[in-house]
């Protein structure tokens, strides 16, 4: 069988995917690449931070929330689920600080009563949307999955207490498990169609376009005086399109294993966010105002990922390996959707 027959045999056997949390920044970009790698993507979200507008055609949408157990139930039973995405957690950092409960109800409590319904309805296959932040301020970088977890704040803690839920319950052999642990995840769809639109907006790349715009004030930069080669923080920036490739990717492993799998996710360049500046004013041919305020408390001087793991075990590379390539999607996006999804 030659490797385009080959291909046209997997397109032709689609897996029903349930992505929760679709219709928001990451998951709406893996429901794009679901539909163009030949899967039948279904998205459940609750659009509290999630945007209609971001769900391509040929996705089945239903509005609700990862916590309606009967939903839930139904939508795997009737839609013949055989995978399921988990990208509705909530992820503000500093939100979790000042409002656990907030974190601990949506991204734990509300996970494991998803996880009780899918055993109910003999559902087994989970890939879960997980984070760097489990690993808190590390002692040695390039970061590798084993090393050991020590979350600063909530939202990490939430995410790693999920891991170990997972861990467990493939040891009882109840789920077969993939987590991601992201990066920074950033840019835009190489379609231009869908991108970053978040409120409030966090992050660090559609904040320097909005400031270079005169959407909002100066950037404010938090620290210029970490140990680091021009004194601000370093990152790991990854397009959003390479982590959702990933997600497809680990799919025929699922099928030929029956583990825990974990994988970092990320270029394994650094980025200070002095050059993020730099880069944005050199895409846009714009200045980016910025000021520099105090350090925030908890951000570690360097974060970036050694990522060979998913390279080796999965095939998977990123494209977009530099900020620049990573900032010129998302500067189309913000061009064209000067409002977010709201001008779409």
């Amino acid at each position: 069988m030659s490797n385009k027959q080959q291909k046209l045999q997997k397109k032709s056997k689609a897996k029903n995917v349930l992505v929760i949390g679709g219709a928001g920044y990451i998951g709406s970009h893996c429901v794009r690449l679901l539909i163009e790698s030949g899967y039948r993507p279904i998205v459940l979200d609750n659009l509290v931070y999630g945007h209609r507008a971001s769900i391509p055609e040929g996705a089945t949408f239903y509005e609700g929330d990862l916590g309606d157990c009967e939903l839930v139930y139904r939508i795997l039973k009737d839609e013949e689920i055989e995978i399921v995405m988990h990208f509705a957690a909530y992820a503000f950092v500093g939100e979790s600080v000042k409002d656990p409960l907030k974190y601990y109800e949506n991204n734990v409590a509300k996970t494991i009563l998803l996880l009780k319904t899918m055993i109910r309805a003999e559902v087994r296959k989970f890939v879960f949307s997980s984070t760097c932040a489990t690993f808190g301020i590390p002692d040695q970088l390039p970061i590798r999955e084993d090393f050991q977890q020590l979350p600063i704040n909530p939202y990490g803690q939430t995410k790693l207490d999920i891991e170990n839920v997972l861990r467990s319950l493939t040891k009882a052999n109840q789920m077969d498990a993939a987590v991601f642990r992201y990066f920074n995840a950033a840019g835009a769809s190489t379609n231009y169609d869908i991108g970053e639109d978040h409120t409030p907006e966090t992050h660090l790349i559609p904040l320097a376009i909005d400031a270079a715009l005169g959407k909002c004030g100066a950037l404010e930069v938090f620290g210029d005086d970490y140990e680091t080669p021009d004194g601000t923080c370093l990152r790991d920036y990854i397009h959003v399109d390479d982590l959702s490739r990933a997600h497809i990717t680990v799919f025929d492993k699922m099928d030929s294993e029956s583990t825990f799998q974990h994988f970092n996710l990320g270029t394994g360049k650094p980025t200070s966010v002095k050059e993020i500046i730099t880069a944005v004013e050199s895409v846009t041919g714009l200045k980016v105002p910025h000021i520099f305020g105090n350090r925030r408390l908890g951000d570690p001087p360097a974060l970036y990922a050694d990522s060979s793991k998913a390279m080796e075990q999965l095939g998977w590379n990123p494209i977009h390996r530099d900020a620049k390539s990573i900032i010129e999607s998302a500067w189309v996006w913000h061009k064209t959707h000067p409002q977010g999804y709201t001008t779409s």
